[in-house]
């Protein structure tokens, strides 16, 4: 049981805070702003809940997609499912039961967050099997990734509305901040791609680090400015805060470190920039709280 238990952390990437909190931090950023504020400790546990959950549900999916492809790849060979450690109806079923989970969590919300909730699923499905037939799979990851920005809405605006005012929920600005929130998912997946280029060149996947060839530490750096302009246009005029400059500032100041991480696409560099990008979205996610506390 012990040994079973530990196949099915590996496979979670539970030793791997990183990708998670690369999910939560724009989703409670979103809940703060939304909110205007504090948005209670039950909505505060469900998103922090939510996102460990169905992104650990992710990552059952994922390597069920990719188990043909992981063993060819020095860094995934080893994964539970590629290695055959765990079978793939086992990791389907795990998968299953940590998104049922999720679910449960999203029924105390509102019938809107519920029905966005399906919306997320399917697009975070649909990414493992992006990589086959389009150039830029991180951009469909980047929509699954910031897709906590509308359920953050949904959340906080959906208490009053049907399932069938979804949209209302909502607003433009919010799309605005997932777009936003999708250039930085470019920016670290093209990072996390670089790692494994040279593989995935040999077994015929597409990735964003292959697309964009030697432009591909020019693009990452442009879509960190793109991502930070937008974020700062977008909250300027709602958050008029020295700590919500002063956290612009020390993103671009760890945006700037990353470059001189990847410039030079060693393995050990694009996934050192890859690992500590969390602490671009903490940065941001502590200038909102501290802006609305002060």
């Amino acid at each position: 049981m012990k040994r079973k238990l530990n196949l099915y952390l590996a496979l979670i990437r539970w030793d791997r805070p990183a990708g998670w909190l690369l999910l939560l931090w724009p989703s409670l950023s979103a809940l703060w702003i939304a909110k205007g504020g504090y948005p209670g400790l039950h909505l505060l546990l469900i998103f922090v809940l939510g996102t460990i959950l169905m992104r650990s549900a992710g990552c059952c999916i994922n390597d069920v997609a990719d188990k043909d492809f992981d063993k060819h790849v020095k860094r995934t060979a080893n994964r539970p499912v590629t290695s055959g450690q765990v079978g793939v109806k086992e990791a389907i079923s795990l998968g299953a039961v940590l998104a049922l989970f999720a679910f449960i969590l999203v029924l105390t919300t509102n019938q809107v967050c519920v029905v966005w909730s399906f919306v997320a699923v399917l697009i975070a499905i649909a990414y493992p099997f992006a990589k086959r037939f389009v150039s830029m799979p991180q951009a469909v990851l980047g929509v699954a990734f910031s897709f906590g920005v509308p359920m953050a809405f949904s959340a906080i605006n959906g208490e009053q509305l049907s399932w069938t005012d979804s949209f209302g929920a909502v607003p433009l600005f919010a799309w605005g901040l997932l777009l936003s929130n999708l250039f930085w998912v470019l920016a670290y997946d093209t990072e996390y791609a670089m790692v494994d280029r040279d593989d995935d060149l040999l077994i015929g996947i597409k990735t964003s680090a292959i697309t964009l060839g030697k432009y591909d530490v020019f693009c990452v750096m442009l879509f960190y400015v793109l991502h930070l302009f937008s974020w700062w246009y977008l909250l300027e005029t709602k958050i008029l805060s020295d700590w919500f400059s002063l956290s612009i500032i020390a993103a671009a100041a760890q945006a700037l470190v990353h470059y001189f991480l990847i410039r030079k696409r060693d393995r050990s560099g694009c996934f050192k920039a890859f690992r500590l990008n969390h602490w671009i979205g903490a940065s941001l996610f502590m200038g909102i709280v501290l802006s609305y506390a002060s």
